[in-house]
């Protein structure tokens, strides 16, 4: 079983790793000649897209908190209302008691509430009509005009998402949005599992084969390409992402995530670079680079440094893991920032974090 590498230990080992190689020679990690990059391989990550993630949904409407809605008794003068579906999935009309709603259509409620006035009125006919939506919402955030949490009050496909968050942010000194969205990393997620969207074929390339049609509770995160980082994760003391330097290296990447957790396989490292949905994945030993017997490695902004943890993950499920633990670390965290930015109720983001090893 690995030990654990004190930050410390790990920054001797970073010393001891870029001073010296096999046979003696010297390594400089800053000199241009010494521009070493270990070998990657292509490892896709995508599956094949469901035929039926193209067909716009055709499920009616499921009432839920925040729904609001005009209800009349047709024929009874005053008896029209505009009410709203409260946090506990109720609705209350009229004489009637407060009605659980969650989960229901319009129709039926409509039906349940005229089985209810019975009581009160003779054959009573209720018109129920849906006029704003809250509880069904899709997220859409990064470099986009408007980013935020938008009802998704009919079905919409990922560049209608786009569109109503205002379209892709335009820098004002080129009036174009090439370079300030990462469509390599941008990336879909529903319910926890990033979607094969491929970003760059669908914005760039106009491929409509990716604009599939969203569902409640979508994420959508479009990063800045401006932002020079290295992602640290998996078995670290500290995931995240660190700032890009010219001579970032693996050992120094390593550093800036506080050290390595005790369970830690460094036989494994995998840096995983280019798109989320087709990457570049290369594994190095670590531990052979801190002993000075393999070479320090170059890292290149965007790249994602991943260290599993001992015995966790089979070698061919290394770039997913990879993958999807940066995809729920990013959304978490701009989920997060997002629903305390937006001042309303609490909303979450179910992206399950778990299993990040």
């Amino acid at each position: 079983m690995n030990t654990f590498l004190p930050t410390s230990l790990l920054g001797l080992s970073l010393l001891l790793a870029s001073c010296s190689i096999p046979g003696g020679n010297s390594f400089d990690p800053r000199a241009e000649s010494a521009t070493i990059y270990p070998t990657f391989a292509s490892e896709s990550t995508r599956a094949a897209m469901p035929a039926e993630y193209l067909q716009a949904p055709t499920e009616a409407f499921k009432l839920g908190p925040g729904d609001k809605l005009d209800i009349e008794i047709l024929g009874e003068t005053g008896s029209r209302a505009e009410t709203f579906v409260t946090p506990d999935s109720k609705i209350y009309f009229n004489l009637l008691p407060g009605i659980d709603v969650g989960g229901l259509t319009t129709q039926q409620l409509k039906q349940q509430m005229e089985e209810k006035l019975v009581q009160f009125y003779k054959h009573p006919q209720v018109s129920v009509n849906l006029l704003d939506v809250s509880s069904q919402r899709v997220w859409v955030l990064g470099r986009v005009n408007q980013p935020g949490i938008y009802p998704l009050k009919r079905p919409l496909q990922v560049l209608d998402a786009i569109s109503l968050a205002g379209g892709l942010f335009t820098s004002r000194f080129t009036g174009t949005t090439e370079e300030l969205a990462d469509l390599e990393h941008s990336f879909l997620i529903r319910n926890g599992t990033m979607l094969p969207v491929d970003f760059q074929k669908l914005i760039r390339d106009g491929d409509m084969s990716q604009n599939i049609y969203l569902q409640p509770n979508d994420f959508i995160y479009l990063p800045s390409s401006l932002t020079n980082e290295v992602y640290v994760l998996g078995a670290v003391m500290e995931p995240r992402p660190v700032g890009f330097m010219s001579d970032m290296n693996l050992m120094g990447a390593l550093g800036k995530g506080l050290g390595v957790r005790p369970d830690a396989d460094l036989s494994r490292v995998s840096i995983i670079r280019g798109s989320l949905t087709d990457p570049k994945i290369a594994t190095v030993d670590a531990r052979a680079v801190m002993q000075g017997k393999a070479t320090n490695f170059r890292l290149q902004p965007g790249d994602i440094v991943y260290v599993p943890g001992a015995g966790s993950i089979s070698p061919s499920s290394l770039g997913r893991e990879a993958v999807n633990t940066f995809v729920r670390i990013v959304a978490a965290n701009e989920g997060t920032n997002a629903a305390i930015g937006s001042g309303g109720p609490s909303v979450g983001v179910n992206v399950n974090i778990g299993g990040t090893n």
